[in-house]
């Protein structure tokens, strides 16, 4: 389907200021003004604590623009964004100030605050109000365990209906996770093989070189579980695994992500493995380990690495185990899935055994490119039979030499245009930190690893007899 313009709204920044939307929201807002796809009319209000005027605020995007957008700044069209703009300081007035801004009857509201001042943001929004008409937009994380999850979302249907909630995983705006439902459901010869005849097992890598980049107390409150596996890991994995839904009108895929997610086994403790760095090489330097990070108590027992195995028991997938990864300082930055077939049994060609045969493997590469490869099996040119696994690649810069967009241009669009397709409902939230609710409760022991390293080799045995890709 086309994109096009979204109907005329205001759109509101709350942390208007900050890390997020430097590098990630005001660029996007201006991908997709240079594309064509904000509204016709509305400002851009962003709202935070320091006070600036709106020339400041104007110089600081343009900053950010310049230094984070895909396509680079380009000064002919800057002066059209920059009119948009717009700050109100909390001191102006508060959420006031920002209502006097909001000539619209329609609006975005994108909360980008820490999960403390959720309930206090939303209460000043309606005393404001800036509720009637307007679409909230709601950062991760959602909550901290089940219970703080469930308390949010009662803040936010105190004030919001559901339908006007947008609940963000910057993931499920990637090229290659779009892709997935297509991929699935429009290409029979990938369907019919979708299923626990067919496939061994799947692995899902979420993979950093990067530490804690100075977030130390923030880490500590959160760790990997709570950070990547609950949230976007997950979320992932309900797109690869569900049913065909009726059709992809927005809630009937959240209607059959929402019954995978009702699927999925809660984790066990045994099915867990809990790592955390220690000091090593990473990109050729020589890096400390966690509790060596600032803000890190030297006996920490958060975990900068899990892996999991995770069963999902309906029909489908009843036995077929998932393997899930994400960590910290580990040997290359990849976010990928590989979807590993059934091993053929062993065959005869020409009189000659082929002991074992490499299984095919289908590998969707979300970052740092984003790419699909199947790895199948062929016969080595000579007299013997002898074979050897090679792959067929697809690359988006390759077939259609062009730039996938931002994942948060895709995303910021899709809430203007009120589609909810990417964007997680209350019911999966909530049954997600159900899945990963006993090990949170009774965390095993964290293994240590050695930062570059590929992880503890707990996390091997995890998957025995078989092997992680990327190894």
């Amino acid at each position: 389907m086309t994109r096009q313009r979204p109907v005329d709204q205001d759109l509101v920044l709350v942390g208007g200021t900050g890390d997020l939307a430097r590098r990630k929201l005001l660029p996007a807002l201006y991908n997709l003004g240079c594309g064509g796809l904000l509204p016709e009319r509305g400002v851009i209000v962003a709202y935070a604590r320091s006070a600036m005027s709106d020339d400041a605020f104007a110089s600081l995007a343009k900053a950010a623009v310049a230094e984070h957008s895909r396509t680079g700044l380009d000064e002919s069209a800057w002066p059209a964004f920059a009119a948009r703009l717009r700050y109100v300081a909390a001191s102006d007035g508060g959420y006031a100030g920002v209502r006097e801004h909001c000539a619209l009857p329609e609006r975005l509201v994108y909360l980008s605050v820490p999960p403390s001042a959720f309930g206090s943001s939303i209460r000043e929004l309606d005393r404001a109000g800036l509720v009637p008409g307007a679409r909230l937009v709601v950062e991760k994380p959602f909550g901290h365990d089940l219970g703080s999850s469930r308390r949010l979302e009662e803040a936010i249907h105190a004030v919001f209906g559901e339908q006007q909630v947008f609940r963000i995983d910057h993931y499920l705006g990637k090229e290659t996770v779009q892709n997935v439902l297509v991929f699935r459901f429009g290409n029979a010869v990938f369907e019919r093989v979708w299923q626990r005849d067919a496939i061994d097992h799947i692995q899902f890598t979420v993979a950093e070189t990067i530490g804690i980049e100075g977030r130390g107390a923030f880490y500590e409150e959160t760790g990997a579980i709570r950070d990547i596996l609950q949230n976007h890991v997950l979320q992932v994995l309900s797109l690869l695994t569900m049913e065909p839904p009726a059709s992809f009108h927005p809630e009937a895929v959240r209607d059959e992500k929402a019954k995978l997610f009702q699927a999925m086994r809660p984790l066990l403790p045994e099915d867990v493995v809990r790592g955390q760095y220690v000091r090593g090489m990473a990109d050729g330097e020589d890096v400390p380990g966690y509790r060596e990070e600032p803000g890190v108590p030297s006996d920490s027992t958060t975990e900068t690495f899990a892996a999991a195995r995770l069963f999902i028991d309906n029909w489908r997938w009843a036995g077929v185990p998932f393997y899930l990864r994400t960590g910290k300082r580990l040997a290359r930055r990849t976010t990928e899935v590989a979807v590993v077939f059934r091993e053929a049994p062993v065959a005869y060609f020409g009189g000659t055994a082929v002991d074992r045969l490499k299984p095919n493997m289908l590998n969707l590469s979300i970052q740092p490119e984003e790419r699909i490869s199947f790895q199948f099996l062929a016969k080595i040119p000579g007299a013997d039979v002898r074979v050897e696994p090679v792959r067929m690649d697809f690359c988006y810069d390759e077939a259609f030499r062009m730039e996938p967009a931002e994942a948060y241009e895709r995303l910021l669009h899709d809430a203007m245009d009120g589609d909810h397709t990417l964007f997680a409902r209350e019911d999966s939230v909530d049954r997600a930190w159900q899945v990963v609710a006993p090990v949170l409760e009774a965390p095993p022991d964290v293994c240590f690893y050695a930062a570059g390293s590929w992880g503890p080799r707990a996390a091997n045995d995890l998957v025995q007899p078989r092997l992680w890709h990327p190894r």
